[in-house]
């Protein structure tokens, strides 16, 4: 019988301020009073109090169910049985026009019991987000849609986000030890790669190392992304939600962060969030993103705001 895994020593480059501040609590009420769910939540961020103290949030539409389970994630998992609330696209789009955000991130949950898997429901909230606010930059991190192109092409087209994200998660080689049987590294790629092809201005994924992964997996993994024409990438450590979760297996350095980031600008990406606490939805990210979406920014202002280990790196 294999022993239990010993519990690993939290280092000191991942702890984190509990979340507070005027600002936090301020986001706090609104979205409670405006009834939108954030992902922030449910998925049990680490940088939730950074993130909603400068004002920013991840808001996860299609109700709180998923209906795979992934063994990384902590979205409660089930069967919505076909349920959406058809108000909702309005009623997010009004109340995202009245928070007066620069940049919001849209997510979801896998609607494996829709249709379309929730394509038309996301192109909609879009459309009605940037109805009430026509300055808003919208990204949005959406599921597979089971490997159906023209549910991809749906939300690029009728939706027409700023940024389209999907993550990939983790290495080829763990694919099936950390995603649901639904989930495919190519499966996930192709997504990236149609929402290019269907005229995505900037596609995004993100990947999670500490699970098992070596160095050379996530390199010959970046390089693949790269292959499909990826512009964005984050990169993050694994931080296992509870003990029913896969295990994490080791907690990364900085100076492994720092290669993957010097390598993915090497490659081609246009810009690599690379580090410990770095999230699909990364306060840099989205900030090199709104520089690039309404104008190049600054390395000077952007170092100023990130630190100058964010390596700033732009590609016309």
């Amino acid at each position: 019988m294999k022993p239990p895994m010993q519990q690993q020593k939290k280092p000191d480059w991942l702890r984190v301020r509990l979340p507070g501040g005027e600002r936090y609590l301020e986001i706090k009420e609104r979205l409670r009073r405006l009834d939108l769910h954030t992902v922030c939540e449910e998925a049990r961020c680490p940088n939730v109090g950074e993130c909603w103290g400068e004002g920013t949030a991840t808001i996860m539409i299609l109700g709180e169910t998923c209906t795979r389970g992934c063994r990384f994630c902590a979205v409660n998992t089930g069967d919505p049985g076909g349920v959406t609330d058809p108000r909702e696209p309005e009623n997010v789009g009004r109340a995202l026009g009245e928070m007066g955000l620069a940049y919001v991130v849209l997510t979801m949950v896998d609607r494996d019991d829709l249709l379309d898997g929730g394509a038309d429901h996301v192109a909609r909230t879009v459309q009605r987000i940037k109805h009430h606010a026509p300055d808003m930059l919208v990204e949005t991190l959406v599921g597979d849609f089971q490997g159906v192109r023209n549910d991809v092409a749906t939300v690029v087209s009728e939706g027409r986000p700023d940024v389209f994200a999907h993550n990939v998660e983790v290495v080829p080689a763990l694919q099936r030890a950390m995603r649901d049987a639904r989930c495919s590294w190519q499966r996930s790629v192709d997504v990236l790669r149609w929402a290019k092809e269907e005229g995505a201005n900037v596609t995004k994924t993100s990947l999670m190392v500490g699970c098992g992964e070596t160095e050379e997996q996530v390199l010959d993994a970046m390089r693949s992304l790269r292959d499909a024409q990826v512009d964005v990438l984050t990169i993050g450590q694994y931080l296992r939600p509870s003990p029913k979760h896969a295990e994490l297996k080791r907690y990364v350095e900085p100076a492994e962060f720092d290669r993957y980031r010097d390598a993915g600008l090497e490659m081609g990406f246009r810009f690599v969030a690379s580090g410990p606490l770095v999230r699909s939805s990364y306060r840099a990210a989205e900030a090199f993103l709104k520089g690039i979406l309404k104008g190049v920014p600054t390395s000077a202002a952007f170092e100023d705001r990130y630190g100058k280990k964010t390596r700033l790196h732009v590609i016309s």
